[in-house]
């Protein structure tokens, strides 16, 4: 396992869309001069903030010898909030919109997109766009059109955030930001405008490696979602269904889960 050293991470206020964003970044205490690396820009979940990543991405960055960004997006952990509904376009706003003005305002040029879910579907669409900018992509669990089953799997997601504890579980990372960011992913998700959402029209222009990771007892989408992905795409793709593994593979199956991303980040870095 490569270690290159000490690290720090401060955090950052980033303005994106006329919205205040926290960040942080992830640098190596000694940077090597010599050799350029590519920034790991981690894109987290439809529920997501920076603290559920947990200590992947510094683990990573460590184990790689790059530098590390992560953010909450609008209306996330302790970003800006949300003004109004989200629309059953904020995937594609926060990819085409809100992520490019992060990297420019993070100096953020060479990047390796590692986005779970809701944040896989943002850096497929990033990479789709912005291929110049982008060496490599890491997915887990991402979607790229809605199935029946993700659809259930937001009903229940609503009736456990009704009838248990899950709201004041989220408020520990979310805190005044709670109940609009939960209401606005699921109401989204499952409204019918949502139902026809499909960026499947955008992977034929992904040129960057890319490996695509999904649990096999994710109870937010199906093989198929990983299938049209790896067929579709234009670059060097591999396809991952991770055993005994549910939606969030980077937890549910850590050590397995890990070991893939850093090898895939190194046979690119080299």
């Amino acid at each position: 396992m490569r270690d290159s050293g000490s690290y720090s991470k401060r955090t950052c206020s980033i303005t994106a869309d006329g919205h205040r964003l926290v960040g942080v970044c992830i640098e190596p205490v000694k940077r090597d001069t010599l050799t350029r690396k590519p920034t790991l820009v981690f894109l987290h979940e439809g529920l997501g903030c920076i603290a559920m990543w947990r200590n992947i991405p510094a683990d990573l960055c460590r184990a790689t010898g790059c530098s590390g960004l992560i953010y909450e997006r609008w209306g996330y952990g302790g970003s800006d909030p949300l003004t109004g509904p989200r629309t059953w376009q904020y995937l594609h706003d926060e990819a085409l919109r809100n992520l490019p003005e992060v990297l420019e305002r993070c100096a953020v040029t060479d990047a390796i997109l590692i986005g779970h879910s809701d944040g896989g579907s943002i850096a497929l669409m990033y990479a789709a766009v912005y291929p110049d900018k982008v060496r490599g992509i890491i997915t887990e669990a991402a979607h790229v059109f809605v199935e029946e089953v993700t659809v259930t799997g937001i009903r229940e997601a609503v009736e456990v955030y009704e009838t248990t504890d899950l709201k004041s579980k989220l408020a520990r990372y979310h805190e005044d930001n709670t109940d609009s960011m939960f209401r606005g992913w699921a109401d989204t998700w499952l409204s019918p405008e949502f139902r026809d959402w499909n960026i499947e029209a955008y992977l034929p222009k992904i040129t960057a490696p890319l490996l695509v990771i999904q649990g096999e007892d994710d109870q937010y989408g199906t093989p198929a979602q990983v299938d049209a992905i790896t067929r579709q795409v234009s670059g060097p793709v591999r396809g991952w269904l991770v055993p005994k593994c549910g939606h969030v593979p980077h937890h549910d199956a850590h050590d397995t889960v890990f070991e893939g991303m850093k090898r895939f980040i190194i046979d690119i870095i080299g």
